[in-house]
């Protein structure tokens, strides 16, 4: 008992160290604490269980209830008794959090921060692998199979970081699965007896032996060769030789500067999990008092690498504090007025990034979780997410007059955010040449501003569309240039590349139009209204918002008077016959009627080009689990059909055969006679026979393989059918045919099996309790007595066999070679 305790001590350390692979997904080590919390529940509840001297199955229902009052006290609902019993409730919020861990994992590239759906997922993973390594280890003592599940925690920063995995986790991991290794071929050494040396000399428990060392040593040489030679592998691309000669990228547009990168929020991964649906949802209602408001924005890009615009990790102070006032700005050619805005997000959208309008300063009903970044102007947490929240927040509505953009000076040279946010990735002559010829004599900012802004214009061939085309450039803003096709995305990162090229600061922003749904006050924002578009710095200003997404495509658009809607049409006076065009931030949606309806919306940064309609249905996340395990629950019961379906063909046969033979009384006469197959007779009787003892086990009734068919049908009779005379009648019957079968020269023909079958089995049945009956039919015992026994015989024949493989290659040891060498 005691050696048990110490395997599961060790099995317990080592699943915590194999899980060392996920410090390269989180950006802290919260996840850590709490899994140590859940695998030593686990641990003790498992070293309870075996101190009680439960069997394997109670110790894996134990280990799972730890698992469960440690995810209780972990992840608490405020429904649970007394801190750690779970209710319903729990359960319900168990269930949101995995729904919740499907949306983050689309929502976030790592490192990820400490949400509470992707702790949840982590602990309940690990939990589950200390489970099955305990059980691998100590309750089965295979503890060569308890890598597996710990390669499992492995595989998951492998799928997911975008980079090279880090070489030092998987180290300690696999320092972890040696130690069970060795701990449990200790104990096992040490229920045989003592050791001995090569010499013959005992030795001390804990005195290395030559062999011992040996392996040791191997050991160290064979983990090492798996770190360092995929690192070493020229072909291998992410590898530590890889990353030191790429340097900063290769200059095509497609190196590892796309996607998520280490600690950024993929904002694209974000709007992808939410647009890709089978049908509209709504996303966020937001009420304000503005009666045009401006986009409803949640994050920023400001970071250019060769894939593309990326958002920064944002840094701040508490939103529930005083936040900066942007009062400063005022009376310089900028008008502000202070608005009121309540939003409530729906549970179909959850990111750690909270839509608000562009500077609040000052926020309700939002905990001490949520911080503002001044610089990026976004609300964000480390720790909540924004499903199902409400809040109220007051903000500036800041509008600019040409004459003030004008005004604003060049930022200088050496201003950090003219460094930072004026940085392209590659300087590429095509953007180099386009900009140049726009800004020329321009004298101010927000003139060069302004010509790139209209040069994505009906007029120069710019056309909105859903989907994009390719080019043969290799490089993705050359693309769209040259084909002058596409949607938001390109738009808002195509204008801000040319502005950084212009020298003047710019970043892409993220967010939501007012949409068509508006009732009163409140508008309903939908997965079609997620939008992105472009913001300028300029100096004593601060960020001013540029869409050069053509209006007719976007739904819910709004243009300013410094950047107005450049493919608008001429407006016509009255003599002409026409009414006047609608005026207003709708007027920009495009032209009413049936035409607008042939237009494409905007479906925001999704990356295909079909609409949610061609899509195919999307099924709950958990229907494939769920079917996966009923599938699993029916394997044993339809095997035990087909085996009852089979014996049944054969006990209900006919078991005589027609022979025809010369008769010699009249020329040309044949006499038909009828005997007895007595092979097939033998087989009908043996399949009814071992039928019945399947039928006899299924209904928990003893079986001795060492008594006769006549002993095992008395006994049956004796002490399960005793009233019951036609089931008595039956049972005699297949005794006695599997008797005859056995022993006598003769078998026994021509009597109908099958009935009698299902006589013994009914009246087996009438007898036995609903559990029984139940288990007999789901998951019959013989069938998973058949499969243990069989398991049994091969794990049987595989240790024979390795140990003959060992035997033979003794004679190949290093040790033994020499010594013989020496001995010459």
């Amino acid at each position: 008992m005691i050696a048990s305790r110490n395997i599961g001590l060790v099995a317990a350390t080592a699943t915590v160290l194999a899980a060392a692979p996920l410090s390269a997904i989180f950006q802290s080590w919260t996840w850590l604490i709490q899994s140590v919390i859940a695998v030593a529940v686990v641990a003790g509840v498992a070293a309870l269980t075996r101190l009680a001297r439960a069997p394997l199955w109670g110790q894996v229902l134990g280990m799972l209830a730890g698992l469960l009052l440690a995810l209780t006290w972990l992840f608490p609902s405020g429904a649970e008794l007394l801190a750690v019993l779970p209710t319903p409730g729990t359960l319900a919020h168990f269930n949101d959090l995995l729904a919740g861990s499907m949306q983050d994992m689309r929502s976030y590239g790592v490192e990820v921060p400490d949400t509470d759906p992707l702790l949840f997922i982590t602990v309940l993973g690990v939990g589950g692998v200390a489970v099955l390594v305990d059980v691998l280890a100590v309750g089965l003592r295979r503890p060569a199979l308890a890598g597996l599940p710990m390669l499992a925690i492995y595989s998951v920063p492998v799928a997911v970081y975008v980079d090279s995995v880090p070489a030092v986790p998987f180290v300690v991991g696999a320092a972890g699965y040696l130690w069970l290794l060795v701990t449990d071929n200790v104990d096992r050494v040490r229920r045989f007896g003592r050791r001995f040396t090569g010499d013959g000399r005992d030795v001390d428990v804990w005195e290395a032996s030559p062999l011992a060392s040996a392996g040791r040593r191997l050991a160290a040489v064979g983990v090492a060769l798996a770190v360092m030679l995929p690192l070493a592998v020229p072909g291998m691309t992410g590898g530590l030789l890889d990353s030191l000669s790429r340097g900063s990228g290769n200059g095509t547009g497609n190196g590892p500067g796309s996607g998520g990168t280490s600690g950024r929020i993929d904002l694209f991964a974000s709007l992808a999990g939410q647009l890709n649906q089978s049908q509209v949802a709504d996303l966020v209602k937001v009420t304000t008092s503005e009666q045009s408001p401006f986009y409803l924005r949640y994050a920023v890009a400001d970071e250019l690498r060769p894939g593309g615009f990326q958002a920064r990790s944002p840094s701040g102070r508490p939103a529930n504090r005083d936040l900066p006032d942007p009062a400063e700005r005022a009376g310089r050619g900028v008008q502000q007025t202070t608005y009121r805005a309540t939003v409530e997000v729906t549970k179909s959208l959850s990111m750690s990034l909270m839509p608000v309008y562009a500077e609040p300063v000052r926020t309700e009903d939002l905990n001490g979780n949520w911080l503002y970044d001044p610089n990026q102007q976004v609300v964000f947490s480390n720790r909540e997410n924004s499903r199902g929240r409400k809040y109220s927040f007051d903000y500036v509505r800041s509008t600019y007059t040409p004459a003030a953009l004008r005004a604003a000076q060049p930022l200088p040279a050496d201003h950090p955010v003219r460094r930072q946010l004026t940085a392209t990735p590659e300087r590429v002559p095509e953007v180099d040449e386009l900009v140049k010829g726009l800004v020329q004599g321009k004298r101010t900012d927000y003139d060069r501003v302004l010509a790139i802004y209209q040069h994505f214009s009906a007029d120069n061939g710019f056309s909105y569309r859903l989907s994009t085309e390719s080019g043969s450039s290799g490089q993705d803003i050359v693309n769209f240039l040259t084909n002058k096709v596409g949607y938001c995305q390109q738009y808002a990162a195509g204008m801000a590349w040319l502005v950084r090229a212009a020298g003047i600061p710019a970043r892409v922003a993220f967010g939501f139009t007012n949409g068509s749904k508006r009732d009163g006050d409140t508008f309903t924002l939908t997965n079609l209204n997620l939008h992105a578009w472009t913001e300028v710095f300029f100096d004593g200003l601060g960020w001013v918002p540029f869409d050069a997404t053509p209006a007719s495509g976007v739904p819910g658009s709004t243009r300013s008077a410094w950047a107005p809607d450049t493919d608008a049409p001429e407006p016509t006076t009255p003599g002409t016959g026409v009414t006047d065009a609608p005026t207003g931030p709708e007027a920009s949606a495009g032209p009413a009627g049936p035409d607008n309806a042939d237009r494409d919306t905007d479906e925001g940064l999704a990356l295909g080009g079909t609409t949610p309609d061609e899509q195919p249905p999307v099924w709950p996340w958990w229907a494939a689990g769920v079917l996966a395990l009923l599938l699993l629950l029916a394997v044993p019961a339809l095997r035990r059909l087909a085996l009852r379906r089979r014996r049944g063909g054969r006990a209900a046969s006919a078991t005589v055969a027609a022979t025809t033979v010369a008769d010699g009384t009249e020329p040309g006469t044949r006499l038909v006679t009828v005997v007895a197959d007595a092979n097939r007779a033998r087989a009908d009787a043996h399949a009814a026979w071992a039928e019945l003892l399947d039928t006899l086990v299924d209904f928990r009734v003893p079986v001795d393989l060492t008594e006769t068919p006549r002993a095992t049908a008395d006994r049956l009779i004796r002490d399960t059918l005793s009233d019951d005379t036609a089931a008595v009648e039956s049972a005699r019957l297949l005794g006695k045919a599997e008797e005859r079968a056995r022993y006598a020269r003769d078998p026994l023909t021509g009597e109908r099996l099958l009935p009698a079958l299902r006589t013994v089995r009914g009246a087996l049945a009438t007898r036995a309790d609903r559990r029984t009956r139940i288990l007999a039919a789901v998951l019959p015992p013989s069938v998973l007595l058949r499969w243990r026994t069989a398991m049994a015989d091969t794990s049987g024949r595989m240790a024979a066999l390795t140990g003959r493989t060992r035997y033979r290659l003794l004679r190949w040891n290093p040790r033994r070679l020499l010594a013989d060498r020496a001995a010459r």
